[in-house]
């Protein structure tokens, strides 16, 4: 008797792990420039920074409900030992080859020991002008003092005679920059020189300032992650944006997860973590500095070309000319946007014209993530105060934008905006803006779908796909789908819009299905798929059983995957890549064979339960002819790269895809099709043989 198969899945947050030992292979590559290098270098600390924060936070908050657990406990003993070998591989890359790289271009850090007598006389003297009178030395008596999350400190053992050793913590001031840079270096020399330290090093080095009349025996730097896996309760009968203050600051006094410090007292270290009942293998040392995220100014420096690939162009949109409204080519036909090969000012655009347009009478808008000082929030603003109709649904929820998005909200109520706070109990997520222009004698709908945020900033580096609309049967369901998040509106049918929680993960489901019923040995079916994370079951199983089927599925993740592709008997037709290249890649994409009647979706959401059944996520159609080709191409192209894409096998590991015969890099097709398309003038159509991919896609 045969012994049936048994699906597999992966673990969520080993495949976490697994995704930023990716992005750390390419700050390893020794082929980038060291500011690329670095770039890479600085995101894993970052993700890691969030990884503990809610993660691993959320793992040891279920270790302490439930300590018999075996099973988390071992799950964190995996982590750890992951991240520290991560953590290991990243530093020695930092010390002994980055930052050496970065030197012989001109950008030279120096630590201590590095300094000479005429630069120790400097930065002495910088200290006790610019940096002393800023810093609070805070002593430790029977409680630690107030430390916040991602700060970083600098503690003192502290003795003075006849009495026994103190301690005090120095919060490193953040209204400083890290980066301190020394007088410009031989100024006659051919380019220019940056020679750099760090304030924490300065602090350090000159804390005997802060402590007259005691000799500081020990010293040594951290920083700590704090749990932030929690946020409002919404149940409770409260003000909604009080009790979202009360979070942001209960995350400053929650419980820390980790800490991370840099070589120097092991008796500083071990009391302080024994103050904040941490265990070994919560504390993270880092030969080099810490939170390099927050040195990401050093990628962005003026003069230093050299050491780091020249900034891709982001090219026009052919469709969107200055000398017409931005009305005019989405009445004609709908329009699709690849972000940030493309610009983002259609879309700055779309609001600006809406706000100052006085045929315009309203404006609804879903804001998840935005700028600091965004245009759309700007914009929202004007069109309220001249008397437009105008809705922003602002998900407060957003874990670390709650607090610019209360800023957001505040200032919108000001200019009389109607603001929604979100749903309860589940987070708005979804991307699109509906205007509504009155045009000869009727009223037309102007409809944005995006895969990507109302974010003017990150629109430089996250690639996304939008669709300008003017279509009937979109603008109609998009009019639908805010009377419901906003109202108390019935769920009402919607053929073309698919909208979670309600009924995305069925859809899915069902087109899967649909799938499998259309595939035979002849013609097989296919699904191409791109997405962030792959994590519910449901969806793994049904492809898991569309593969046993004979369809042929094509997965492009580029972070989670809990599916294992090229598994005997379960998902022999699976194949797996994610791509990490120069953008993050962020937009998804749908696509369904469907017997040769094809269908083309882009969404905001990934296959995961929080996106599927916790959250108000869009999945639309791609319906017009040249939109559904370009969209295609696009797709199929990242099937093709066999320069930046990573293949995840039957045993669950990713190695990176052998570059064999002519290489292909997706993203430099991308931005070399968005060249064309803003030289030419030309939108994408059957005709223009330039979009063609000259390599065999699959399908």
């Amino acid at each position: 008797m045969n012994t049936p198969l048994v699906p597999q899945y992966l673990d969520q947050n080993i495949s976490w792990v697994d995704f930023n030992e990716r992005v750390l292979e390419e700050g390893l590559r020794r082929d980038l420039l060291p500011l690329d290098r670095y770039k890479y270098l600085s995101i894993v600390s970052s993700n890691f920074d969030e990884f503990f924060m809610v993660r691993v936070a959320a793992l040891k908050r279920a270790l302490e409900n439930d300590a018999h657990e075996l099973s988390l406990d071992e799950e964190l003993e995996t982590i750890t030992r992951k991240i520290r070998s991560i953590h290991n591989r990243q530093y020695m890359a930092l010390r002994e080859e980055v930052f050496p790289g970065l030197a012989q271009g001109g950008l030279s850090l120096l630590r201590p020991d590095d300094w000479n007598p005429s630069q120790k006389d400097y930065l002495s003297s910088y200290f006790l002008r610019e940096i002393l009178p800023l810093l609070t030395p805070l002593r430790v008596e029977e409680e630690l003092p107030s430390m916040e999350n991602l700060c970083i400190y600098a503690a003192f053992l502290l003795e003075q005679e006849d009495d026994k050793n103190k301690i005090s913590i120095v919060r490193i001031p953040e209204v400083l920059n890290r980066i301190v840079r020394f007088p410009q270096d031989d100024p006659g020399r051919e380019g220019e020189k940056y020679t750099w330290v760090l304030l924490e090093d300065l602090v350090l080095h000159w804390g005997d300032h802060l402590y007259p009349g005691y000799n500081v025996r020990e010293r040594f730097i951290f920083t700590l992650n704090r749990d932030a896996a929690f946020t409002v309760d919404e149940n409770a009968d409260v003000d909604f944006i009080e009790a979202m203050e009360e979070v942001l600051e209960d995350r400053e006094k929650s419980m820390v997860v980790r800490m991370s410090y840099t070589p120097g007292s092991r008796r500083l270290r071990d009391y302080i973590a024994f103050r904040l009942n941490l265990r070994e293998r919560d504390l993270y040392e880092f030969n080099g500095p810490l939170n390099l995220g927050n040195l990401y100014d050093l990628v962005l420096l003026r003069g230093f070309d050299q050491l780091r690939t020249k900034t891709w162009k982001i090219h026009s949109h052919p469709a969107f000319s200055e000398d017409c409204s931005v009305w005019d080519p989405i009445r004609e036909k709908d329009v699709i946007l690849h972000l940030p090969y493309q610009s983002f000012d259609p879309i700055v655009r779309f609001f600006r014209e809406a706000a100052s347009d006085p045929q315009v009478l309203s404006i609804k808008t879903t804001l998840y993530r935005t700028s600091e000082n965004s245009p759309i929030i700007r914009a929202l603003e004007l069109a309220s105060m001249t008397g437009k109709h105008v809705t922003a649904v602002v998900e407060l929820k957003a874990r670390f934008d709650e607090k610019q998005n209360i800023s957001w909200v505040k200032r919108l109520e000001k200019a009389g905006v109607i603001v929604v706070y979100g749903l309860a109990r589940l987070k708005v997520h979804a991307k699109v803006c509906m205007v509504i222009r009155r045009e000869m004698d009727r009223l037309r709908r102007y409809v944005h779908l995006s895969t990507g945020n109302y974010n003017d900033i990150t629109a430089k580096f996250y690639e996304d796909i939008s669709i300008f609309t003017a279509r009937d049967e979109i603008t109609y369901e998009t009019g639908i789908l805010f009377n419901m998040i906003t109202g108390y509106s019935e769920s009402q049918s919607m053929r073309r819009l698919v909208m979670a929680p309600r009924n995305l993960k069925g859809r899915l489901l069902y087109l899967i299905e649909r799938e499998i019923s259309h595939s035979s040995a002849e013609s097989p079916g296919r699904i191409m798929a791109k997405m962030n994370a792959l994590s519910d079951r449901d969806i793994i199983n049904a492809l898991y059983k569309a593969s046993q089927a004979g369809v042929e599925v094509l997965l492009n993740v580029r972070g989670i995957c809990l599916l294992v592709p090229g598994t005997p008997g379960i998902s022999d037709n699976i194949k797996v890549i994610g791509i990490i290249d120069h953008y993050l890649e962020h937009s998804r994409i749908y696509y369904f064979a469907n017997g040769g009647d094809e269908e083309l979706y882009l969404s905001s959401a990934d296959w995961m339960p929080r996106n599927l059944e916790h959250r108000v996520e869009l999945m639309f159609p791609v319906l017009q002819d040249d939109t559904k080709q370009l969209v295609m191409e696009i797709l199929k192209a990242y099937f093709l790269d066999n320069s930046h894409a990573w293949s995840l096998n039957s045993h669950g590991s990713w190695s990176r895809v052998a570059a064999e015969g002519e290489p292909f890099q997706a993203q430099k097709y991308f931005l070399n099709q968005a060249e064309k398309r803003s030289i030419s003038g030309e939108p994408l159509d059957s005709k223009n043989e330039g979009f063609v991919i000259r390599r065999k896609a699959p399908g």
